[in-house]
């Protein structure tokens, strides 16, 4: 009996011990710099990724607005003018 209490207590200190040692590393990591350093890197990817959609969907309104114009102008309807307000009656 006293030989089984004493492998849980030693187990209990290696565990102790292990989570100690990951607590002064994770210490470590935060301190150097390395976890603000991945969170930048992190933004700027996702800053980039953004614009790069926002170029895209940029391109895709100016190609369907081309498109718009070009079966417009087939049809012989002229197209709006910029800012007629089409469905905006009301005064402010």
């Amino acid at each position: 009996m006293f030989g089984a209490v004493l492998g849980k207590a030693a187990g209990l200190v290696v565990t102790g011990l292990a989570g100690a040692v990951t607590y002064d590393g994770v210490k470590r990591v935060a301190r150097s710099g390395a976890v603000r350093e991945a969170a930048v890197t992190a933004t700027a990817w996702g800053l980039r990724g953004a614009r790069a959609a926002e170029t895209g969907a940029e391109r895709a309104r100016l190609a369907t607005a081309d498109i718009v114009s070009e079966a417009r102008g087939r049809i012989g309807e002229e197209a709006p003018a910029p800012g007629s307000g089409h469905g905006h009656t009301h005064e402010h």
